[in-house]
């Protein structure tokens, strides 16, 4: 809404300004920079760019600020979080380019809820001890809205104040789990008693041909400088929208499926699958969404009563769940050397995954059989090997949405 109380509040960003300058020049100076010459080729140079530990370092820079505060003290803690937020989002952005600097250009105050006090349809923030700042909504278009619903931190700008409004959400025990592996065009998932596999072709084709119209844009950009440069920024908006349309449908699709439900994904670093993959399977991981799935279903599982829990993908695809054995070398389909247990990779991935959730490790070297697993015990041929695995693979479902 509106900011009615700006002259107040220019106080208050003022102030948290020269908090949060101070802070970035502080965390700067003590910042370690690491420049190495790279022969690819060519001649390059790699930076490495090595932040303060937060704890190691937070008595001494909250000390340091209180010096300079006129503001409440717990202003000198949000601005230690947004100091080390904005030198990560920097650290990114500045990859590959000269260092230099950051500087604010435009700020803004998160209010802790330890400094604001709700009363009715207005919120009273503290800006210094026994100085206040008012706003409220009680006759804004939004009022009614959110007429019961708990406000969390407000957000505080010259021209506008934001204000966040969250559900209090019964609190529900999973009566259902699914465990769900990740790959290039499909989730494989396990719910106990079959494997269900979502299809993203769809998102994947969708990504492949705004890929292909991104790239004669640039062409057009690089030769018509300010027209071309809003072209782009239309159409990489639009790319951003369709995608994230998509998941949110996806995701709404899969909570109905499954409510109530624990859902346990793969903690991914997708960084680390680039420095692995040769120059074609890069572009293909490039254009997945593994974790804005995940996003967005951590904050929308709730709201069926769910829940979502992350455990390692380490050697999910290659360990045997019958008797824990991890094989080096696995293709198409999961093949264990010890019990004969046969199945698809992925759809033994997301088997994994299910264990772990439950609670069982793999061990390497001591035959273990796990409970639980009984229609993918499969039937043993000669010499302890399986003949088929069609008893697991025929618990396979497919959904395309």
């Amino acid at each position: 809404m509106k900011n009615d109380e700006r002259e107040e509040s220019e106080v208050l960003l003022e102030n948290y300004r020269v908090l949060l300058q101070k802070a970035l020049d502080w965390l700067w100076d003590r910042t370690k920079v690491e420049r190495k010459e790279v022969k690819n080729g060519e001649k390059a140079t790699k930076v490495k760019v090595t932040l303060l530990k937060k704890k190691e370092v937070y008595k001494t820079l909250r000390d340091e600020l209180e010096r300079i505060n006129v503001l409440a003290s717990h202003y000198v803690d949000e601005a230690i979080n947004d100091a080390y937020s904005v030198l990560r989002s920097w650290r990114r952005a500045e990859k590959g380019k000269a260092l230099r600097k950051p500087r604010l250009k435009e700020v803004y105050v998160r209010v802790k809820s330890t400094l604001r006090k709700v009363d009715g349809e207005s919120v009273r923030i503290t800006v210094r001890p026994y100085e206040y700042v008012n706003f409220s909504w009680s006759r804004t278009w939004f009022s009614r809205r959110v007429k019961g619903l708990e406000l969390g931190e407000p957000v505080i700008k010259e021209d506008k104040v934001y204000l966040p409004f969250r559900y209090k959400l019964p609190r529900f025990t999973p009566i259902d789990f699914l465990a769900i592996d990740s790959n290039l065009y499909t989730l494989d998932a396990y719910d106990g008693e079959k494997f269900v596999t979502f299809s993203l072709k769809e998102l994947y084709s969708l990504k492949y041909g705004v890929e292909l119209k991104r790239g004669r844009i640039q062409s057009f950009a690089s030769k018509h400088g300010r027209k071309g440069k809003e072209l782009l920024r239309k159409y990489s908006h639009r790319e951003r929208n369709r995608v994230l349309d998509y998941l949110h449908k996806f995701v709404n699709k899969l909570l109905e499926m499954y409510p109530i439900t624990m859902f346990v994904v793969e903690k991914l670093n997708k960084q680390g699958m680039f420095e692995d993959a040769n120059r074609k399977l890069s572009k293909k991981i490039s254009k997945t969404v593994w974790r804005s799935i995940h996003r967005v279903l951590k904050y929308k599982a709730p709201l069926y009563g769910s829940f979502v829990k992350e455990v390692s993908p380490y050697l999910t695809s290659k360990s045997c769940p019958r008797c824990g054995r991890v094989s080096r070398k696995v293709g198409g389909t999961f093949r264990c050397g010890r019990c004969g247990f046969t199945l698809d990779r992925q759809l033994n991935a997301s088997l994994n995954i299910y264990l772990r959730m439950c609670g069982f490790p793999h061990v390497r070297d001591i035959p273990r059989v796990w409970v639980g697993v009984t229609p993918l015990r499969g039937r043993r041929g000669v010499n302890g090997l399986s003949r088929d695995s069609g008893e697991a693979q025929g618990l396979r479902i497919d959904i395309k949405l």
